[in-house]
């Protein structure tokens, strides 16, 4: 008679995403929003700005609206509230916050990529163009962070996910 054996389902880490830009009022309110709902528990996110701007742009809770994805604890915050945590990834989201990100001071030496995409608050056309720009950046977040979640990050070798990562910017 053939028994089978029983294994404690052994849980994959949780992984911690940092999300980056200037303001933390947008892009990366939108990147955390998406990981956070599509992440299944297996990634906490988070985002900052470089200079926050104290609140979240409607432009983001509209754009994320139109993609099913709520923003109902969003705040715009800066890096220092953040700055005790551990990261497996940081990402910044525009230049600004690319050059700013000193990759050396994160404790546990996380990958940093950078995706960069437009700011739909500074755009410099109308409300309606605005809004298409942020529902635009949603759509392409969307993507990045659904590649993000699909990522082997526990059989991958350090190389590898960071040239995933890295790749993931270029979509």
């Amino acid at each position: 008679m053939l028994h089978a054996v029983l294994h404690p389902m052994v849980a994959a880490p949780t992984r911690k995403v940092l999300f980056v830009c200037t303001g933390n009022a947008c892009r990366s309110q939108m990147a955390e929003a998406l990981l956070a709902h599509h992440g299944s528990g297996r990634f906490e996110a988070y985002s900052a700005g470089v200079q926050p701007a104290g609140f979240v742009h409607p432009l983001a809770i509209d754009a994320m609206k139109s993609v099913g994805v709520a923003m109902p604890f969003a705040e715009s915050k800066g890096l220092e509230g953040v700055s005790d945590q551990t990261f497996d990834a940081v990402i910044t989201l525009c230049d600004v916050a690319a050059g700013v990100i000193d990759h050396a001071a994160w404790s546990g030496h996380p990958h940093v990529a950078h995706w960069p995409l437009p700011d739909p608050v500074a755009h410099p056309g109308t409300p309606q163009e605005r809004a298409h720009l942020a529902q635009l950046v949603a759509r392409r977040l969307d993507a990045k962070v659904r590649g993000l979640i699909a990522l082997d990050w526990s059989g991958a070798d350090r190389a590898t996910l960071q040239e995933q990562l890295d790749r993931l910017g270029q979509i």
